[in-house]
């Protein structure tokens, strides 16, 4: 999980801010460039709503000639 957080920050899209307590504690915020994705995440996740039938059709299609001898 943090992997990909690490990789955000260093793209510039999160801050982590650490703090030196028991237990250990970071927090990560998203800075003016990562909440600038939210309007194009909304029309992604619109689009996938939209096309959920056709994609789990092409998955079917797909996974009927997979398994087919």
């Amino acid at each position: 999980m943090l992997t990909p957080l690490r990789g955000l920050e260093r793209d510039g899209l999160v801050t982590r801010t650490a703090f030196a307590t028991i237990p250990p504690r970071v927090d990560y915020e998203l800075t003016e460039q990562g909440r600038s994705l939210h309007e194009p995440l909304l029309t992604l996740a619109s689009w996938a709503r939209s096309q959920q039938g056709y994609i789990e059709a092409s998955r079917n299609t797909f996974d009927a000639r997979s398994s087919a001898p």
